[in-house]
C-alpha cells in the first residue's frame, strides 16, 4: 500500500471482507483542531485503482481533521473476494465503513464513479454523510446512456478472454501508462514512475481483475440523474475541464437538477479526470476552500486554474 509519510496501514472488516485504509500516525501529528470530524477519501475505479490516489492530498489536512483514505473492496491492499462485484456491494462496504469508523458521520472526498455512489449512500444513510466534495462524479450510464453496450464492456463479457485480456492489456506497465494519460490526466508529462509503480501494485495483487473487470464491464454503472434531485446532504462538484467520456456538459447538466444541495460547482482547468494526482495542490486549495463553503449559502459555476 502506497501511504503517504506519516500514515500507517489499518484495516476494518466488512461483510465481504477486510477493508484497508491509510490512517495517520499518532506519534506524528498533534491533536486535531476538529477531532470529531472525520475527513474520509475514497478513490475511483481503473485499472489499478487505491486510495495511492489521494495521497498527495490528504496529508494536508492531518492536522485539523481526522483523516481516513481506505482501499476499497477489491482494490489495493483490501481483500478481493472472487465475485462479479455489483452496486450493492460496493454501498454495503461503504456503509459499514462509516458505521465503524465514524458513526457520527463524515465529510466525503471521493472521485468518478465511486463519487456518484457516494450520491445513492447519501441519499440512502444522509446521518453517516455530513457534507460531499465530489470529483468528476458520473454514473456512466447517465441520462439514458448505456455504457454497458459500448464494444469493450461487450468483449469482456467474454469468458476466459476478459481475463486475458486484463492480464495483457491492464495490467502491466504500458497498461497503466496508457491509461493514466488516456483517461487520467490532460498533460501525461506530469505521470510520474511512482504513479505507475502504485497502480501496477494494486492492479497485480491477486483476485484484481474481478473487481476491475466488473467496472469496465459496466456491471457497476447506473444513471446517477435518477438519483441527484433525491441529495439532500450539502455538496461541492469539482469537474476537471478535460476529462474524458465525462465532460462538462455532463456535470452541467447533472449539478442543474439539485441546485440546493449542491452548493458550488467548480470547473477546473487545464486537467482531466483526477486532479487530486494531476495538481494536487490546487486541489488541496479547493477542498479547504469547499470545507469552508459546505457550510455557506449556494453559490455559482467558477473556474480554477
Amino acid at each position: 500500500m502506497f501511504i503517504a509519510p506519516g500514515f500507517e496501514q489499518r484495516s476494518v472488516v466488512t461483510d465481504l471482507g477486510a477493508i484497508a485504509y491509510a490512517a495517520p500516525q499518532p506519534e506524528f501529528w498533534p491533536p486535531t483542531a476538529h477531532p470529531d470530524q472525520t475527513l474520509l477519501f475514497l478513490h475511483g475505479f481503473g485499472g489499478g485503482s487505491s486510495s495511492y490516489e489521494w495521497s498527495k492530498v490528504y496529508p494536508a489536512f492531518a492536522s485539523d481533521y481526522r483523516v481516513l483514505a481506505p482501499d476499497l473492496i477489491g482494490w489495493g491492499q483490501s481483500d478481493h473476494p472472487e465475485r462479479r462485484y455489483q452496486i450493492s456491494d460496493y454501498e454495503t462496504t461503504i456503509v459499514q465503513l462509516l458505521q465503524k469508523l465514524a458513526p457520527q458521520g463524515a465529510i466525503v472526498i471521493a472521485s468518478a464513479l465511486t463519487a456518484a455512489m457516494m450520491v445513492r449512500v447519501a441519499v440512502q444513510q444522509p446521518d453517516l454523510v455530513t457534507g460531499l466534495i465530489l470529483v468528476t462524479p458520473a454514473g456512466l450510464s447517465d441520462f439514458g446512456k448505456d455504457f454497458s453496450a459500448g464494444w469493450l464492456p461487450q468483449i469482456l463479457r467474454i469468458p476466459l478472454l476478459d481475463k486475458a485480456l486484463y492480464q495483457s492489456a491492464i495490467a502491466t506497465s504500458a497498461g497503466i501508462s496508457g491509461f493514466l494519460s488516456n483517461r487520467q490526466f490532460a498533460n501525461a508529462d506530469l505521470i510520474t514512475g511512482e504513479m505507475v509503480a502504485a497502480y501496477l501494485a494494486s492492479a497485480t495483487q491477486p483476485n484484481a481483475e474481478y473487481a476491475a473487470l466488473s467496472f469496465v464491464r459496466g456491471d457497476l454503472c447506473f444513471d446517477l440523474a435518477e438519483w441527484l434531485p433525491q441529495l439532500t446532504v450539502p455538496t461541492v462538484v469539482f469537474w476537471g475541464r478535460a476529462a474524458q467520456f465525462t465532460d462538462v456538459e455532463l456535470g452541467e447538466r447533472l449539478v442543474a437538477l439539485n441546485p440546493g444541495a449542491i452548493r458550488q460547482f467548480e470547473i477546473i482547468e487545464n486537467v482531466g479526470l483526477t486532479p487530486q494526482l494531476e495538481q494536487p495542490s490546487l486541489t488541496i486549495s479547493l477542498i479547504q476552500r469547499s470545507l469552508r463553503q459546505l457550510m455557506t449559502t449556494p453559490g455559482t459555476v467558477t473556474s480554477a486554474h
